[in-house]
């Protein structure tokens, strides 16, 4: 049961990193840095937007405007980090740490 909970534990991860690098992204993006007319930046800017945004469109919905700072990533890495604690502790696995 141990392995199945650090499977779920490291997809979680998996995950939270796959939310760093879609934010990093978008903000060279933004600052022109990187720009989506490259093929490569713009599918891997694809990927990253379909895997993230259904996490992260609820997340949205309920957060209120802040002047055009987003805050969902980092809340939605707040509830990754809770949930894989709050896995590893009721499954009696958290000595894999």
């Amino acid at each position: 049961m141990c392995s199945f909970i650090e499977l779920i534990a490291t997809i979680i991860s998996l995950y939270y990193w796959l939310i760093i690098i879609q934010v990093v992204l978008s903000w060279l993006v933004a600052f022109n840095v990187v720009n989506t007319q490259n093929r490569v930046v713009y599918t891997i800017g694809d990927f990253l937007y379909r895997v993230t945004e259904p996490a992260l469109a609820p997340i949205r919905r309920f957060m209120p405007n802040l002047g055009g700072i987003d805050v969902s990533p980092v809340i939605l890495i707040f509830v990754l980090f809770f949930l894989q604690n709050f896995i590893r502790e009721v499954s009696g696995c958290s000595h894999f740490y």
